[in-house]
């Protein structure tokens, strides 16, 4: 299946009174828009077909389940008294926009020179950002957005796969609850790891739905993690960076994996 095909395929299964779609061409992205809300979704579609190279129906389905759900998100009133404890964070990469189309601003956080963290409500088969007039109208500052998603993340699961590769454990956070990257954000459960690391403890978010902490204790265990996080990166549904960090005493340093060794400081 080409891009054109897949794209009239998808494209019917999304048509509906309102929508609308933009393609764009050189980029083989496609844009769906709900023109009674002027908001919208783009989509890659050269990674969608990559990302299901033997199964671009599956593909399909995925899309337009992902489309469908968040449009009926946006559709949905806003209302946060009373659903303080389906409000998250959701880490993105800088260059996430801070606004939405219609220029309203997005609640987000500083996190790292590489990632952000903005906050959203979680609506059952999906979750919409929160944007800064939505809180105060409610009545709710950032500070307090921002404590009740960190408090709720630490409330999610915490259950974990491991793998050895090269003498290096590598420990892999993927329920696909939306929120598996945030989890980075449950610092309780990040420093028990941690602690249980015989080498040095290196993380990686590399898109939304995986979190990565690596037990790294030779200079191979850079090089694996650092080909781990650039597959996962360019195969997740929302990308955030491909750039793992080194984490020491709660903080986050990116590590710029170059020459099959652990980067000096």
């Amino acid at each position: 299946m080409d891009i054109q095909e897949f794209r009239e395929k998808l494209e019917k299964k999304l048509e509906q009174d309102n929508r609308a779609f933009v393609f764009d061409e050189e980029k083989s992205s496609l844009r769906v828009e709900h023109t009674g809300l002027n908001k919208g979704l783009d989509l890659d579609l050269n990674k969608l077909l990559a990302k299901n190279e033997k199964n671009h129906e599956k593909a399909l389905e995925e899309a337009a389940m992902f489309i469908n759900s968040s449009l009926e998100a946006m559709e949905r009133n806003i209302v946060l008294g009373g659903k303080e404890k389906n409000i998250f964070p959701v880490l993105r990469s800088t260059s996430f926009p801070t606004e939405t189309k219609d220029g309203k601003t997005l609640l987000f956080s500083e996190h790292t020179a590489e990632t952000r963290i903005y906050y959203a409500l979680d609506l059952g088969d999906a979750y919409t950002m929160l944007e800064k007039e939505t809180a105060e109208k409610e009545g709710f500052t950032q500070e307090q957005i921002k404590e009740l998603a960190l408090f709720n993340v630490r409330q999610l699961s915490t259950s974990y796969k491991s793998d050895e590769v090269a003498g290096n454990t590598f420990y892999f956070i993927n329920s696909n609850d939306g929120y598996d990257a945030s989890r980075l954000l449950n610092e309780p459960f990040i420093e028990e790891l941690s602690s249980n690391v015989e080498g040095d403890t290196a993380i990686a978010v590399p898109h939304q739905d995986v979190l990565i902490v690596a037990d790294i204790r030779n200079d191979a265990g850079y090089d694996v993690l650092g080909q781990m996080a650039f597959r996962f990166f360019n195969n997740g549904r929302i990308p955030i960076t491909a750039l793992p960090f080194l984490y020491e005493n709660g903080e986050l340093e990116p590590i710029f994996i170059l020459a099959r060794k652990k980067p000096q400081k």
